[in-house]
């Protein structure tokens, strides 16, 4: 089985299951956002976290096996249609050269690590219509001279 395959297996497991990443994250005791990630193919888990993953979701080990094997990591270069996936890709855009200032002036010459990272989604309600709330927490990498 590969990523593709396994994606589309725990994704109908998962609505079969009637199961939101929030509940599937504290079964599996993982970070909703991670957890989801792997799902969709784009991180790796281990062995015993994939276990568990197939248990609550009641799949094979053909999935499990999928979910530790190691994921490339690419996606399509074109802009991205979709309005919600095309909004992140605009604050990039649009904050991109912002942030990497910012950052820089605070940090130095680097970068955000993506390996070091955990992300996370927050529903804060608010009455003129309730906000997204995205945490990007990131160790710093300092470029080095030699």
């Amino acid at each position: 089985m590969n990523k593709v395959e396994m994606h589309h297996t725990i994704m109908a497991a998962k609505a079969r299951k009637e199961m939101t990443w929030d509940h599937l994250s504290e079964l599996v005791r993982k970070a909703p956002v991670w957890l989801a990630s792997v799902c969709y193919g784009m991180n790796s888990a281990s062995p015993d976290v994939a276990a568990r993953i197939c248990e609550v979701l009641e799949l094979g080990e053909d999935v499990a096996i999928a979910m530790t094997e190691f994921p490339v990591k690419s996606w399509e270069k074109t802009v991205p249609q979709d309005p919600l996936i095309y909004r992140l890709y605009e604050v990039v855009g649009v904050y991109g050269p912002t942030l990497k200032d910012v950052i820089q002036e605070k940090f130095g010459d680097g970068i955000m690590s993506a390996i070091d990272f955990s992300m996370h989604v927050e529903k804060i309600e608010d009455p003129k219509g309730d906000r997204v709330l995205l945490t990007l927490n990131g160790k710093f990498l300092p470029y080095r001279s030699w």
